[in-house]
C-alpha cells in the first residue's frame, strides 16, 4: 500500500508563494493520477489540482487556476504543487492522494498547513 507524506507548507503572506511536496513510499507511484486536495477549517476537503500518470496532463479546481501548478517526478516518486499569488482563502491542510478522476483511493497522510495571512 501506497503511503503518502506531504511537506511544504508554512505561513506566508498573501500575494506570497510555497512549494508543496508528496513523497510517497511503499507502491508503484507512476501507475497512478495523483491529485492535491485541501480542507478549511469547519469545510470539507476538496479537490485543488489533478497530474496524470506521465504528467502530461493537468487539471485545477477554478478557484486555483492560473496561480498554483502541480507537477511530478516519478523517478523520485515525488509529485508537487507549485502555488504563487496566495490569498488567505487558500489557507487549509493540503494533501495529496492517488485518484481516479477526482475521486481519493489511498489512505490519507497527515496533511501539510499553509496559511497564508492578510
Amino acid at each position: 500500500q501506497v503511503q503518502l507524506v506531504e511537506s511544504g507548507g508554512g505561513l506566508v503572506q498573501a500575494g506570497g508563494s510555497l512549494r508543496l511536496s508528496c513523497a510517497a513510499s511503499g507502491g508503484t507511484f507512476s501507475m497512478y493520477n495523483m491529485a492535491w486536495f485541501r480542507q478549511a477549517p469547519g469545510k470539507e476537503r476538496e479537490f485543488v489540482a489533478a497530474i496524470s500518470q506521465s504528467g502530461t496532463s493537468t487539471y485545477y479546481a477554478d478557484s486555483v487556476k492560473g496561480r498554483f501548478t502541480i507537477s511530478r517526478d516519478n523517478a523520485k516518486n515525488t509529485v508537487y504543487l507549485e502555488m504563487s499569488s496566495l490569498k488567505p482563502e487558500d489557507t487549509a491542510v493540503y494533501y495529496c492522494n492517488a485518484v481516479a478522476g477526482t475521486t481519493p483511493l489511498l489512505r490519507w497522510g497527515q496533511g501539510t498547513q499553509v496559511t497564508v495571512s492578510s
